[in-house]
């Protein structure tokens, strides 16, 4: 009887184009191009600010407004600037790719102007590293954490540096899902671990880098205004998700896909049907939490409110652009998108793959992790 009215909420939903709560278990139907709400982004009048890249993955902000770049086909990491040609700064030693691996996310550190580090997450022959180097000498780069099984698939890949300093990392499953449920796997987790790759005094399983468990393949990281962090996750065939991370908090997969109401488990805040999302990075602006979909080919723009609700999410961008990558907010507050059609899995357009640089006209808020409506309650603290 439960699953029969849940099917017949969702039928009812998608009929009157209306979004439902994840917490119910259905999710949303496409949204307009165009959404109120987005905090102000004009999505109608981008600037292309680089052309013909291969796959590009991670994208973090120097101090000056430039943009680093993580190609991952290519193990190169490119320096784009507004109206200026890109330039390659840095090749990647030991970068395998093949499938969804190769050179994936990349992070700045908050203290670039003392300590001039930039990080990168890749895949080896045999498994997943996270690297750093300096710009003036990016030939010596030094390994600070390695160990997680790299796969075909699900490598996760995303990092970025939390409000408190340290250095946040999604790993996948690598296909193989009761890694997931194992404490002592570092895969299908979201790891927490110091600048130079030790592990924090304060994670919630001591001596381990692990601060949640239970994911399938987390490929979005991304801080509220409150310190709050978001993920982004795939799921297998039924339900995408957005999840509010705690310390500790087991996620669920592979016993659960999307809502549950087992409390063993963290139930996500948003989930969508694959086709809409097949969710990668996600970056927050204002109180909203933007999300770079892949197979929906579009930008979620989803509402959090400073106390937590979260609202109906609105679809950007749909089918402008294909598979979206990485969604990213720059110093002057401008919100910019990399395409991802040529990794293998899209249609590249011409001057694919593309970063797109979109403005409001103000400055927006810093993210908090950096230099519609929905009818949801409070996220769990």
């Amino acid at each position: 009887m439960r699953l029969r009215a849940v099917l017949a909420v969702v039928t009812l939903a998608i009929a009157l184009g209306m979004a439902v709560s994840a917490e119910a278990g259905v999710r949303t139907p496409d949204g307009s191009v165009t959404a109120a709400g987005a905090d102000g982004f004009d999505f109608a009048q981008p600037e292309v600010v680089a052309t013909g890249l291969e796959a590009p993955w991670g994208l973090d902000f120097l101090p000056d407004g430039s943009a680093l770049v993580a190609q991952r086909n290519q193990g190169t990491v490119l320096r784009v600037r507004p109206g200026q040609p890109t330039v390659q700064v840095a090749r990647i030693a030991g970068v395998v790719g093949g499938g969804e691996g190769g050179l994936l996310g990349l992070a700045v550190s908050p203290r670039y102007r003392l300590d001039r580090w930039v990080y990168v997450c890749f895949t080896t022959a045999s498994d997943i590293r996270i690297a750093r180097f300096r710009l003036n000498a990016p030939q010596r780069q030094q390994v600070i954490f390695s160990g997680p099984v790299r796969a075909s698939i699900h490598n996760g890949g995303r990092i970025a540096f939390g409000p408190d300093g340290m250095l946040y990392v999604g790993v996948g499953d690598a296909g193989v899902p009761a890694f997931a449920q194992n404490l002592a796997s570092r895969n299908g987790k979201i790891l927490r671990i110091r600048p130079n790759g030790g592990v924090p005094a304060g994670n919630p399983f001591p001596g381990s880098p692990v601060f949640s468990y239970g994911h399938r393949n987390v490929q979005g990281l991304a801080w509220d205004a409150q310190g709050r962090l978001f993920a982004t996750e795939f799921g297998q065939a039924t339900w995408d998700e957005v999840n509010r991370i705690v310390p500790g908090g087991n996620y669920g997969w592979p016993v659960v896909e999307g809502p549950s109401n087992d409390p063993r488990f963290r139930a996500p805040v948003v989930v969508w049907p694959p086709a809409q999302a097949s969710p990668s990075g996600a970056a927050f602006a204002g109180g909203t939490l933007f999300v770079a979909a892949l197979r929906g080919a579009r930008l979620w723009a989803v509402p959090i409110s400073p106390a937590g609700t979260v609202g109906t999410p609105a679809a950007e961008l749909v089918g402008a652009y294909g598979r979206l990558r990485t969604v990213e907010v720059a110093p002057d507050g401008s919100l910019w998108v990399a395409t991802s059609n040529r990794d293998g899995n899209g249609t590249p357009r011409p001057q694919d793959d593309r970063i797109l640089r979109f403005t409001t006209g103000e400055r927006q808020p810093p993210p908090a992790g950096r230099a519609g409506f929905r009818l949801a309650g409070p996220v769990q603290p």
